[in-house]
């Protein structure tokens, strides 16, 4: 069975199609065979980028299409669908804004073009720190300036496909912390690139991990980086970074909502044609019931998506949209995982039913990009007015 789709726009519901039917073109047996190696999906990456679906928010004077947002959450949500695993990948959508909305017209110009082809990848994004986690504003490493150059030093953690990954958007403080007003002063954003970087002191260390996620260490001694590859102004980098987290939040959701869609329909398909004790076990309540509260969840959690993309296509503030769409998307690809365990039994454990892969893939964005507990703290004190718990 095929879920139905929510009313959409024709050229949404063409992108739709023809994600799907490149999709089609890497079967099961290729997402298995990358998993088991810890390999990093190289051939499907590559044709997402020459299909133009990674360039999609790009504009069309730099080599892209121009697209809205909710194309881009389209794409993602039906990688997930499809089985896939769009992690791989996802990144150059979300982290684009900083460079499309704060970068200057030369770094545009030298950048963007290459992206929107494949000859870049910009899928590196260095923000967390080992001992600061999810407070940004604590991290250490250092950018100092050096005539025409910063000369960086510090530690990333959690960055994902850096080892794959061309360029890198870092974070790095430029003004020690206790010479600021505010703490969120003081950051700066660059462009790195990670070609040069290695030559030059960069070092990325993989982290083994429960999932294919492709995440690194980088170690950074005395890298230099010009001037010009400066995002904006400097010490104004929190905010670069913060006005592209809704995005980033929105294309999760979407991706958790393809996850769920995919257990859904698993589990449905399954409970319908297995028969223990002379019937279907989709016949038994104990077995609908999960699989029927998870498709509801994942409705809810898709309008919410549809809602927060919406507004922020409207350039209309949506980080109560944004934060709760990232939130009830996870929860929903969570139950639609459980249930989907539940339903196949025994099975659901063995590799070739690809069940035990998505299990452990949907279960990361419980906590990652942003995780459900500072969710919840956010709206206690952005919507609902309570004290500021953090």
């Amino acid at each position: 069975m095929e879920l139905k789709e929510l009313p959409q726009s024709e050229e949404i519901a063409q992108i739709r199609q023809s994600v799907r039917k490149l999709c089609g073109a890497f079967p099961a047996e290729y997402w298995r065979k990358l998993d088991r190696e810890h390999a990093y999906p190289t051939d499907f990456v590559d044709a997402l980028s020459q299909a133009g679906y990674l360039s999609v928010l790009i504009p069309e004077e730099f080599g892209g299409s121009g697209l809205p947002l909710s194309a881009a959450a389209a794409i993602l949500e039906e990688v997930q669908r499809a089985g896939a695993n769009g992690a791989a990948c996802h990144a150059q959508m979300y982290i684009m804004g900083a460079l499309l909305r704060h970068g200057s017209q030369a770094q545009k110009e030298q950048y963007l073009p290459k992206i929107a082809s494949g000859e870049l990848r910009l899928q590196a994004f260095g923000v967390t720190e080992p001992t600061s986690g999810t407070d940004t504003t604590s991290i250490k490493t250092f950018a100092r300036r050096d005539g025409d150059h910063y000369v960086v030093n510090g530690q990333k953690v959690w960055t994902s496909r850096a080892e794959h990954s061309d360029l890198m958007l870092l974070l790095a403080r430029t003004t020690p912390k206790d010479e600021v007003a505010k703490r969120t002063d003081g950051l700066s954003v660059f462009i790195v690139d990670m070609r040069e970087a290695l030559k030059a002191g960069m070092a990325i260390k993989p982290i083994r991990t429960m999932m294919n996620h492709s995440t690194t260490e980088v170690f950074f001694e005395d890298v230099r980086i010009p001037a010009s590859n400066l995002i904006g102004e400097e010490g104004r980098g929190f905010r670069y970074i913060l006005s592209g987290m809704n995005a980033e939040r929105i294309l999760i959701a979407a991706e958790c909502v393809g996850d769920a869609k995919w257990f859904i329909e698993k589990a449905a398909a399954y409970a319908s044609d297995r028969n223990v004790f002379g019937r279907p076990i989709g016949q038994n309540q104990g077995v609908q019931f999960p699989i029927a509260r998870a498709y509801a969840q994942m409705r809810a959690a898709e309008l919410m998506v549809h809602q927060a993309a919406s507004l922020f296509e409207a350039g209309q503030d949506c980080g109560e949209q944004a934060n709760m769409a990232k939130m009830l998307a996870a929860e929903a690809s969570w139950a639609a995982a459980e249930a989907c365990v539940q339903t196949h039994g025994g099975f659901a454990f063995a590799e070739e039913y690809d069940v035990e892969r998505k299990f452990r893939e949907t279960r990361l964005y419980q906590v990652a990009p942003i995780s459900t507990n500072l969710i919840l703290s956010y709206i206690s004190e952005h919507v609902l007015g309570m004290p500021r718990s953090y």
